[in-house]
């Protein structure tokens, strides 16, 4: 087994039960040569002066050289592991997320699966959905593949390992049947009363936004008589929800045709009068820029942009981005009305993103009061010991 041997005071993250390890903290890697290059080998983290930290998963061709498994010396990583963890997840989501078969069922770091997201649709006929966005989960892929059909019942398993993070770890692209039958074009999926039909194979992360049920279900609460824009609006998701909670008028704009034309079935699945809804393939900023000159106005206003910050290099570029939109979004809504905006660039902090958000208010000289900050639903599990996993955040904001 490998060993690695970390620089003098660098246990101090390991110690607080941080699970990543880069490579400035390491002073050397001891093993046999082919372990040394095995991608996903397992490896056992000693301080300076030999004292235990951890079990970790050792990726010699990425930026996080390692990452943790487990805490506990005398636990062993192995088949055992995979299926106790998985049992303990899919006990917490039938425990906690209700209203829905559409739901994010391991959650990478903060349920002992560093780097792993597995997504259900559809129950025990639908279809499990798992991305290995790491080298020590995709090492155990066959056991957790099995753990995942044994658990939950459900035999179809297909992969979108097709996420820009495996190349970071030398990991090929990977999309295909792990298990079972190949998903339907649409497999559809019902929350909080809404039908939307899931694109596994081809749409955006795993077909759907999952992490946003929750704050789709608060839009729905607020929707009612509202003439209502939604700003990167993809399939629909917080259309649909406004619709469903009797919105006036609902304008949708998105710059992919194709993902509109899925939210217009979505619509109709739903029964949805079309009338009250348009459908714009437009580019977002352009767009609001437009309706500002045209003295437009909404009442709810739902700005869920895509990530500007793939990277903390890419920060000033995105504050630059988050204040644009958030500052024609104010100038947009209604006095009274609503704004609920969002960050999922994890580089973005929420702290950060509150400050942007405060920045854009001042320059549309609009006094606007923060009602309740958002977040990703309950089967996005935080650890306090891994702020990075908080990558979605959003505030409610009003205008007096």
């Amino acid at each position: 087994m490998l060993t690695i041997t970390l620089k003098p005071g660098k246990e101090k993250s390991l110690l607080r039960r941080h699970p990543w390890i880069f490579p400035t903290a390491i002073e050397h890697v001891e093993g046999k040569p082919e372990e040394k290059a095995k991608s996903g080998a397992t490896a056992v983290v000693r301080s300076s002066s030999g004292q235990f930290l951890a079990r970790a998963a050792f990726s010699p061709k990425s930026q996080i050289r390692a990452r943790v498994w487990s805490f506990n010396e005398n636990e062993a990583i192995d088949h055992a592991l995979i299926k106790r963890r998985i049992k303990k997840a899919l006990a917490y989501r039938l425990d906690s997320v209700k209203d829905t078969d559409a739901i994010r069922l391991i959650f990478g770091e903060a349920d002992g699966f560093p780097g792993l997201v597995v997504d259900w649709y559809a129950g025990k006929d639908g279809h499990l959905v798992c991305q290995f966005q790491s080298a020590g989960v995709e090492a155990w892929k066959t056991p957790i593949v099995q753990a995942l059909i044994a658990e939950t019942g459900c035999p179809n398993v297909y992969e979108r390992s097709d996420a820009s993070v495996r190349e970071r770890e030398g990991l090929p692209l990977v999309t295909g049947t792990l298990a079972g039958n190949e998903p339907q074009d649409h497999t559809p999926v019902t929350e909080n009363g809404v039908r939307y039909a899931v694109e596994i194979k081809t749409g955006h992360k795993t077909g759907f936004y999952i992490d946003q049920r929750d704050n789709r279900r608060i839009v729905m609460a607020h929707a009612a008589g509202r003439d209502v824009l939604n700003c990167f609006c993809y399939t629909g998701g917080f259309s649909l929800a406004a619709l469903k909670g009797g919105a006036r008028s609902v304008l949708s704009i998105d710059s992919s045709g194709e993902a509109l034309e899925t939210a217009k079935r979505n619509m109709q699945l739903n029964g949805f009068d079309s009338t009250k809804a348009e459908w714009l393939d437009a580019d977002v900023f352009k767009t609001l820029r437009s309706l500002r000159e045209q003295g437009k106005s909404f009442d709810l206003i739902v700005l869920d942009p895509p990530k500007f910050a793939s990277s903390p290099d890419h920060v000033d570029r995105a504050a630059r981005a988050y204040k644009d939109i958030n500052l024609l979004g104010l100038q947009l809504l209604r006095e009274g009305g609503l704004l609920f905006t969002y960050s999922c660039s994890g580089a973005i902090s929420a702290d950060l993103f509150q400050k942007i958000v405060a920045g854009a208010a001042n320059d549309a000289k609009v006094d606007a009061r923060i009602l309740r900050r958002l977040s990703a639903g309950v089967d996005h599990p935080m650890s306090t010991s891994f702020p990075e996993g908080e990558y979605l955040k959003g505030l409610l904001l009003q205008k007096p």
